[in-house]
């Protein structure tokens, strides 16, 4: 029986991606240590820390690629580590370059790499999908080998809100935008958070995450130090979270 991705996860859970208490590591060392992270559906959350923080870990965490020391790791109710396959189902990734199949259109990518997803769309479905990420028609049929970092990332968005999945990663998303280019993808992940896609972005971007983020963490030597939530229309008081961050990132 083929589950709805939008339905599976255990029962009675709240959350698209979840990590309790979960260590990490390469060998004999722990990058991570006892990472508590929750994600709903529709929440934007940003994760922000050095180099060498664990920001790559935690991504690579949820997406199986690592499996967790201690602790527990969830995708929509599913273990990564134990079913990474039925794990990705759930999940869309975009990595902070993304990549694309150069020879191929923008509407030829999508196509392609939605088969290999197992769905297939309609030329007129991708065609509204890259216009509504916010490519330009005259695009859609283009070779992406001369595509900018924007246009691949609108590609990738086009190709995420298709696939419906109820989880996103992102991975340094606005690292290399122009302001109007991260104005623009900040407005395409508000669409898919109003479509319920919970969204995990790790990110050195202090800025854009406070335009974007219901809550930002900050991760520090492995550990999340502290979590602060928006709140009011300003969201944060950024010049505060940025003291402590220029702090940690020192």
């Amino acid at each position: 029986m083929t589950t709805d991705p939008q339905q599976a996860g255990a029962p009675g859970s709240h959350f698209v991606l979840e990590a309790r208490g979960a260590a990490a590591g390469y060998g004999d060392k722990t990058i991570l240590h006892a990472l508590d992270l929750a994600i709903r559906p529709g929440e934007l959350y940003a994760l922000l820390g050095a180099n060498g923080a664990g920001k790559t870990t935690t991504l690579s965490l949820f997406l199986g690629f690592v499996a967790p020391a201690a602790g527990q790791v969830r995708v929509n109710g599913v273990d990564p580590a134990a079913q990474p396959a039925e794990a990705r189902r759930y999940l869309a990734y975009i990595p902070e370059n993304v990549a694309l199949y150069e020879h191929l259109t923008a509407r030829e990518n999508v196509a392609y790499l939605l088969e290999l997803a197992g769905q297939r769309e309609s030329r007129a479905a991708i065609g509204a999908a890259l216009g509504t990420a916010g490519l330009d028609a005259a695009a859609h049929d283009r070779r992406v080998a001369g595509f900018s970092k924007g246009m691949r990332q609108k590609v990738a968005i086009a190709l995420a809100s298709m696939r419906r999945v109820p989880a996103l990663l992102l991975d340094e998303p606005t690292s290399g935008l122009d302001p109007q280019a991260t104005a623009e993808f900040n407005r395409l992940l508000e669409q898919l958070r109003a479509q319920g896609t919970g969204i995990l972005m790790v990110t050195h971007d202090l800025l854009s995450a406070a335009d974007v983020a219901d809550r930002i963490g900050f991760l520090d030597g492995g550990r999340l130090r502290e979590e602060v939530g928006a709140s009011g229309a300003e969201r944060f008081d950024v010049r505060a979270l940025h003291r402590r961050y220029g702090g940690q990132a020192a």
